[in-house]
């Protein structure tokens, strides 16, 4: 089932051994593989979950009201258009922003509370999340995720 490999990393596993012959299976592969078939759990996999932590990653830990860079622990949640005004807590809908900035806005919206959002909230693709997760991600899996993203020059214009 593999289409292609790529990537400066071989690895080898081993497997189980074989009551038959007594070997142990063993498997080299490439640190970046792309398989064919049909992926029965794509569907779910379009829309990364949404975790703090991945968000203030994504809006790189900048409240994108007043543009000042936080630690996490000064950082909030907030959704552009209120759960309170029908708003859902989704990857387009929300954005990071420091407690000071949130407070202020309240429940309303950033035209309602007179404040300007500095960037567009965007649902990151699966390369994106893999890189906002940072998850021991080998050098060359780096260089490949990277190609994978989308042009985000337009996201934030501060």
């Amino acid at each position: 089932m593999v289409a292609w490999t790529a990537g400066d990393n071989v690895f080898s596993l081993r497997g189980g051994v074989s009551r038959l012959t007594g070997e142990q299976s063993s498997v080299r592969i490439n640190s970046i593989i792309a398989v064919r078939g049909e992926d029965r759990l794509a569907h779910r996999r379009n829309i990364p979950p949404l975790t703090n932590r991945e968000l203030f990653r994504r809006d790189h830990h900048i409240c994108l009201y007043c543009g000042r860079e936080h630690h996490d622990d000064a950082l909030t949640r907030d959704h552009v258009k209120p759960i309170s005004q029908g708003g859902k807590d989704h990857w387009s809908n929300v954005v990071t922003a420091c407690r000071r900035c949130n407070t202020h806005k309240g429940g309303r919206t950033p035209e309602e509370a007179r404040m300007r959002l500095l960037a567009v909230p965007y649902i990151p693709n699966l390369a994106e999340y893999l890189y906002l997760r940072n998850r021991r991600i080998l050098a060359d899996q780096m260089e490949f995720l990277k190609s994978q993203f989308k042009q985000q020059k337009h996201r934030f214009q501060m």
